[in-house]
């Protein structure tokens, strides 16, 4: 007979695990944010300099850098269009083709 868990939940509802109610960090996001950083930190560019291309505030970058937002399709498109790289470099770390 097996143990099932359940999930906690705190006084407001929210899952336990966040701390003081915010959300948690996506795997998938902070991988795709860590890419983002390393390459603009390769191409030489400064987050401000990226934000203006992209058309958001140098917060949004730092947060996407950082896995706190969500990058979709095509603002990953856009991304890798300002930072001259092929669509593969932000969602894998090995070679499309």
């Amino acid at each position: 007979m097996g143990l099932k868990r359940r999930a906690q939940s705190a006084p407001g509802g929210e899952r336990m695990g966040s701390v003081l109610g915010f959300p948690g960090v996506d795997p998938l996001d902070a991988a795709v944010g860590a890419r983002l950083k390393r390459w603009r930190e390769a191409r030489g560019m400064a987050v401000d300099d990226l934000a203006v291309l992209l058309c958001i505030t140098a917060e949004e970058v730092r947060r996407a850098e950082a896995g706190r937002a969500h990058l979709n399709a095509a603002r990953i498109g856009a991304v890798t269009h300002a930072l001259h790289l092929p669509l593969w470099a932000l969602v894998s770390d090995s070679r499309a083709y």
